[in-house]
Order: C-alpha cells, then sequence, then structure tokens
C-alpha cells in the first residue's frame, strides 16, 4: 500500500514541479487577487491569472503541441485563435459596438489627442532598441504604450511571439492601474488653472455622419496600413452594427455574448503562455518596466498637446482631455473627469474626454499597422 502511495506521488505533478512553477503559481494567485479584491480589469485579469496557473501545474501538458499523431493539449488548440489574430480582431468587433463616436465626430481635434497619446509608443521602441531587443520585440514592446490590450497582444503575435505572455500581463495591468497613474502625471503637467477650464457642449452629430463615420475611417486607414486592416475593420463593422439601427440582434450579440466568450478564451491562453521557464527572466523585467514608461510618456504625449490646443484656443480646450488619448475606454476618460472636477467641481470633461479616448483606440491600432508595416515579415 506504501510502495503504491509512493509510486502514485513519484509520478504526479508533486514530484515534477519546479521553483520556477513555484513563482508563477504565485503570481497567478496575486493577479487573482488584484482581479477579484481590487477589481483591476476583472474580466480578463481573472482568466489571464487562471491561465498562468493552469499552464505552470506540470504534467498537465494543458499547451502541449501535437508530437506524433497525438493531440495537443486543450489550451494549446484554444490559442490558435491569438496565434491566428482571431480573438483580438472578435474583440475589437465587440469594442467597435460598444463604441460611441460621436464625441469624436463633433470635435474631429481630438484625433489630434488620440494620435499625441501615441508618443509614449515611439519613446519606447528607441529605447527598447537601445536596450538590446530586436526592433520586432521592441516594437511588441513599445505597443503597451497605447493602453490597449487587443493590441498589444494581435502585434505581440506577429513580431514578437515568444514574449507575447509578458507583454499582455504588462499591457492589462497598466490598465487597470490608470486611475493610479495618470493623476500625478497630469497634476504634474498641468496648473490648476487649466484642470479648471471648463468646455463648451458637444454639437449634435447626425444619423448620417455616424454611419458614414466608420465606412470612410476604414477605408482610409485599410488603404493607408493594410495590415492593420483585421483591426480597425472590425472595429468599424461592429460601430456600423450598433448607428446603423438595423441590426439590433447583431449588434447585442458581439456587445455581449461573443464578447464575453472570445474574453474568456483569450484571457485564459494569453496567461497559458507564461510558463515559469520563460517568463522568470531578467528580459520580462525589462518589458514590465518598458511598458510603464511608455504608458508614462503617452500620457505626457497627450498632455502636452492638450496644452498647446489650449493655447491656441484661447483656453477653451481642458488639456486633462489629452490623457484620455491613451485607448483604455472608458477609464482614461472617467480618470479627466475626476481630475478636472476636482479643480472645479462643476467641471464636466467626459463626453468631451471621450473624444481623444475613442481616438486613441484608433490611434493605437494605426501605430500597430506602421509596426507591423516596418518590422513585420
Amino acid at each position: 500500500m506504501i510502495e503504491t502511495i509512493k509510486n502514485i506521488l513519484s509520478e504526479s505533478g508533486f514530484a515534477a514541479i519546479q521553483w520556477q512553477q513555484i513563482v508563477m503559481l504565485c503570481v497567478g494567485g496575486v493577479l487573482v487577487y488584484l482581479a477579484i479584491v481590487r477589481k483591476f480589469e476583472p474580466l480578463l485579469l481573472l482568466p489571464i491569472a487562471f491561465g498562468v496557473i493552469l499552464a505552470n501545474l506540470p504534467l498537465a501538458g494543458l499547451m502541449a503541441e501535437p508530437v506524433n499523431g497525438a493531440n495537443g493539449g486543450l489550451l494549446y488548440y484554444l490559442y490558435q485563435g491569438v496565434k491566428l489574430g482571431i480573438y483580438p480582431s472578435l474583440i475589437f468587433l465587440g469594442i467597435g459596438a460598444m463604441t460611441d463616436f460621436g464625441p469624436l465626430i463633433s470635435r474631429p481635434s481630438s484625433l489630434l489627442l488620440g494620435a499625441g497619446a501615441q508618443f509614449g509608443i515611439v519613446v519606447a521602441l528607441f529605447v527598447a532598441v537601445g536596450l538590446g531587443f530586436t526592433p520586432q520585440e521592441a516594437g511588441s514592446i513599445a505597443i503597451i504604450g497605447g493602453a490597449d490590450g487587443p493590441t498589444a497582444i494581435y502585434t505581440s503575435t506577429k513580431l514578437a511571439p515568444h514574449l507575447l505572455g509578458a507583454i499582455a500581463i504588462a499591457a492589462y495591468s497598466y490598465m487597470a492601474l490608470i486611475p493610479l497613474i495618470q493623476p500625478p502625471i497630469m497634476r504634474l503637467f498641468t496648473t490648476k488653472k487649466e484642470r479648471a477650464v471648463e468646455m463648451t457642449q458637444l454639437r449634435e452629430v447626425s444619423k448620417l455622419e455616424r454611419i458614414c463615420f466608420p465606412i470612410v475611417v476604414t477605408v482610409f486607414c485599410v488603404l493607408l496600413l493594410p495590415a492593420v486592416a483585421p483591426l480597425i475593420g472590425m472595429l468599424m463593422l461592429g460601430n456600423l452594427f450598433r448607428e446603423s439601427g438595423v441590426v439590433e440582434r447583431l449588434s447585442s450579440t458581439v456587445q455581449n455574448a461573443l464578447i464575453n466568450i472570445v474574453t474568456i478564451f483569450l484571457g485564459i491562453t494569453v496567461g497559458a503562455t507564461a510558463s515559469g521557464e520563460q517568463f522568470l527572466s531578467l528580459q520580462t523585467i525589462f518589458i514590465i518596466l518598458l511598458g510603464l514608461f511608455a504608458f508614462m510618456f503617452s500620457t505626457v504625449g497627450g498632455l502636452l498637446l492638450g496644452k498647446l490646443m489650449c493655447l491656441l484656443s484661447g483656453g477653451k480646450i481642458n488639456p486633462l482631455i489629452g490623457s484620455a488619448g491613451v485607448s483604455a475606454v472608458p477609464m482614461a476618460a472617467r480618470v479627466s473627469q475626476i481630475e478636472g472636477q476636482k479643480a472645479n467641481k462643476s467641471n464636466f470633461l467626459l463626453m468631451h474626454a471621450m473624444g481623444p479616448n475613442v481616438a486613441g483606440v484608433i490611434g493605437s491600432a494605426v501605430a500597430a499597422g506602421v509596426l507591423l508595416a516596418l518590422f513585420g515579415n
């Protein structure tokens, strides 16, 4: 009986577990805590966290590739949706159906703020290359500065799939930490007088404008950068579902059932790429720090352009909306609203900040297209 127990234990995962896997199980536990207790992007962070745990259980083989005709692991097959760029594109389809581009259409200058908030991507790209990363790896790391998880995942799968786990966890962590990271930067780069600026109400956007917008953006962006077609195309198709008013069932499906299913598959398989042997390295630390660096500089870029627009408009534009140019919708816009109200209780910046915020979604996708055009195979 004792021998039988010994044999079972010797062939179990307990006998095969390595210190790296123990550390990653702890990392997964911390991510579960952040998702459940601190509510940091729980919809994605929780499946990512459990994916990390599953991938680091020895002998489970959930990410095992097919060998000699034997079937691969469950998560290996689900991961093909990430590897082939299917899940990020479907996430964009859902985001498009949930997004109101009205504030951006009403104030087209918001596109400039969305572009300015991609500044961190450029800075991080050069810094990463200077630290010894290849251009493909540097591009994948730099895109974290766009604060757009699906875009970061899509870019990484094309340029540096071996870094996907670290990049995805860094991207979604910083998206979740926006309320902690952005406010000190916003207060540092703006005066109280600037933060107190009240903005006039946005004009009403016609239904024709709302319908034409996704079509025009798709045609222009895809002609300019064909590599971005899957992201921009799905984003704008989802928005066309929303604005057309004739396919409520399709719009409802992609906003709810489809995006929820894809989010589960995306999160758990991305987390499963973070195996201890690959994740626990000096390279991962650099990726996490560079991601924070990129995100901070993206916030700075949006704020500085916001200050310039405030100056040129004669003080009619609150520069705080520039920080919402990162594409974390709608969290970044809410942070602008909160900081604006701290300076002026009668300040209502949310809808004004949503313009740069949704412009940032387009901007990060375009930035990804540029990186793929420059460094893709």
